[in-house]
């Protein structure tokens, strides 16, 4: 009677190990598909992120802030650069404080509204590219820039372009 309970036992610890074995494989399994789909992922993710990084690279290529002989032409004048852009960009939008048509946009509003800058990039320690809109029509329009030795800024009106109205 004790063998049988013990042969019993054992053929019960056998089918328990063989069930065990068979769940932790088919566990196993699901959790290597999904740790590869999971890799496959992560590989379209990072070559996404270097196509977003190339790209940010070619974008940031005309940016002061990424240009260092520009960088350098103002430092050699003694500015700080993290306060001198800042400071070039905030000139430039208080223009569109002046009363009357905007000095620097060669184009009328239409009636009611005023033409202003909206977007300022920096491109180099001579050139700007801005944006410009009354609400109803907008353009663009490439500035040059100087600071003269008494310290003032200058800005110039190089090109300018209204889109047409749809």
């Amino acid at each position: 009677m004790k063998q049988r309970i013990f042969i019993y036992l054992f053929i019960f610890s056998i089918l328990l190990v063989l069930f065990q074995y068979v769940n932790s494989k088919r566990v196993f399994e699901d959790l290597n598909k999904k740790l590869i789909k999971k890799e496959a992922k992560l590989k379209t993710y990072k070559d996404s992120l270097d196509v977003l990084e190339d790209a940010f690279l070619e974008v940031s290529h005309f940016n002061l802030d990424r240009n260092e002989d520009a960088i350098s032409y103002f430092e050699r004048d003694g500015y700080k650069i993290d306060e001198l852009i800042p400071f070039i960009k905030d000139e430039l939008y208080k223009l569109n404080e002046v009363k009357g048509e905007h000095p620097l946009i060669p184009y009328g509003s239409s009636e009611g509204r005023k033409m202003m800058i909206n977007t300022v990039k920096m491109l180099n320690h001579k050139w700007i590219i801005a944006d410009f809109s009354d609400g109803e029509f907008w353009g663009e329009i490439f500035l040059t820039y100087e600071i003269t030795k008494d310290k003032e800024l200058k800005f110039n009106m190089v090109e300018s372009f209204l889109y047409p109205p749809y």
